[in-house]
Order: C-alpha cells, then sequence, then structure tokens
C-alpha cells in the first residue's frame, strides 16, 4: 500500500478523467491521495473531492504565487476550510522567487500568517520552497519554537524536495519530513538520488506532484498520476537497499504519523 502525499487532483488536467485515474491508483495498491490547495477556490475543489472519493484528502492554504491579494480575510477563509474533517495538513504554503506573481514581502506575510494558523490549529504544513531556500528555512526554524507539544515531532513536509544537500540537513534537523517526486528517477538527478538514499528513515515521503514531474519511465508525459507514485517509491526502495515491499509500508507509517488526520480508506 502507497500513499501519494502530493497530488492536484482538482486541477483541469484531470477532468473527465478522475474517476479512472482514483481506480487507477487503488488498483495499483495507492490508496490514499492527498490534494491540496492552491488559492480559495482550489482549496474548496479539493474539499469536494474529498467528499466525493473515500482516499482523497485535503490541505488547504495560499501557495505563494496566488498570495497577491492575500488579507485577513482570505485567512479567515482558510481557517474555516480547515475545519473540514478530511484536511490533514496547511498547505501548499511556502515562498516562490521563480515567477514574478507576487512580491517578496506579500509572500513573507501570508506565509508567516498561514505559519501561525498551522500552529494554532495543530496542523503540520506543507512547504513550497523554489529558489528560497535560506529564506524558507529561516522562517521554519522561528516558527517551530512556537509549536504546540502535538507537531514538535512532526511540523511538516518539504514538498517536492529539490535543494542542495545542506538545506536538506537544516529542514531534518528541524523535524521537517522531505517528499520526494518524479525528478529522483531522472537520469542527471545524481545529488538527489543521494540526499533520498542516506536522510532518516523516518522522515521521507513519496509524491507525485500531479499533473506535474511525471516520473521515468513517463516522463514528459502528462498528466502525472498518483498510480505513478510506485515508480517513485522503487526507485527509492532500490537506493534504500530495501524491498519495495519494506519501503512501502514505511513511507505509509511516515505519512500516517506525520498527517495525523490521515484515516483508512473506507472498505
Amino acid at each position: 500500500m502507497l500513499i501519494d502525499t502530493h497530488c492536484h487532483l482538482d486541477f483541469n488536467a484531470y477532468d473527465d478523467m478522475r474517476d479512472e485515474i482514483v481506480e487507477e491508483a487503488a488498483a495499483v495498491g495507492v490508496t490514499r491521495i492527498i490534494n491540496p490547495g492552491v488559492d480559495l477556490e482550489r482549496c474548496r475543489a479539493a474539499l469536494a473531492l474529498a467528499d466525493q472519493y473515500a482516499g482523497v484528502y485535503a490541505a488547504v492554504g495560499i501557495h505563494p504565487t496566488s498570495t497577491v491579494d492575500f488579507a485577513n480575510e482570505t485567512l479567515a477563509e482558510v481557517r474555516a476550510l480547515a475545519d473540514h474533517a478530511k484536511v490533514v495538513a496547511i498547505g501548499e504554503i511556502g515562498l516562490d522567487y521563480y515567477w514574478d506573481t507576487s512580491p517578496k514581502a506579500t509572500q513573507w506575510g501570508a506565509f508567516e500568517a498561514q505559519l501561525a494558523l498551522a500552529a494554532e490549529l495543530e496542523l503540520p504544513v506543507i512547504i513550497h520552497n523554489r529558489e528560497a531556500s535560506d529564506d524558507v528555512i529561516a522562517m521554519l526554524r522561528t516558527w517551530v519554537k512556537t509549536l504546540p507539544e502535538s507537531l514538535k515531532d512532526r511540523p511538516g513536509v518539504l514538498h517536492s524536495f529539490s535543494a542542495p544537500s545542506e538545506i536538506a540537513d537544516q529542514a531534518l534537523d528541524l523535524g521537517f519530513y522531505l517528499g520526494f517526486t518524479g525528478p529522483v528517477t531522472f537520469k542527471k538527478a545524481d545529488d538527489l538520488r543521494q540526499i533520498a538514499a542516506r536522510i532518516p528513515e523516518d522522515q521521507i515521503l513519496v509524491e507525485t506532484d500531479g499533473p506535474f514531474l511525471t516520473p521515468h519511465p513517463y516522463r514528459g508525459k502528462r498528466p502525472n498520476k498518483p498510480a505513478y507514485v510506485r515508480y517513485i517509491a522503487e526507485r527509492i526502495a532500490a537506493l534504500r537497499t530495501m524491498t519495495d515491499e519494506a519501503f512501502a509500508a514505511l513511507s505509509t507509517a511516515n505519512a500516517e504519523r506525520l498527517f495525523a488526520r490521515l484515516g483508512e480508506v473506507d472498505s
């Protein structure tokens, strides 16, 4: 059994095929999918899918590239949406210095506000980091000092991890998990594979980040699908000299520990 801990199942790329996508995933043992929101509209869509499918869960938050209009009212709605029983985290939140869609100061304010909300609600965070590693780590280092006991050993995950090794070590030292996506299967991703091979076994997750980052052997094809998370898991299992079954059990246990609201699929 595997859990795809990050897939944007609500995105238009999956229109007219969601039933098939969810069924295909379950057929290969991917029985649960976490769908993070990126703005208020997409958060509401993620919750609708969580209501529709037993194995789909949600996270709610405002992605850094969607923060240009972030306001107190935005945060209040995220708070209200987080009350849904199948919301397992606040996310996808963080910083993104690659896309020029929201000023850095605006991103910082939105990130800090949502981190504070997560601590208040005792929910872990799903962190987006693109070309902003130093600022992300600095803000997380401050935030973890404020955490309630229930979050101290499971503050969140740096999703689709792609930063240098020293950033991995700093995040791990703060208690964060690292989520690995399709690039860990790519031919030239040796540095990323070295990180995946050596990090503590209780801080590793697998995810697709669908519809993006399709792993080998389907690289370049969209949409990426939750069923493909098995290719990521199998690659990491080989790196860590584990059987596929042992690594699947490990990553599933990690996801269930981090996302404490994550229940079993209804039978």
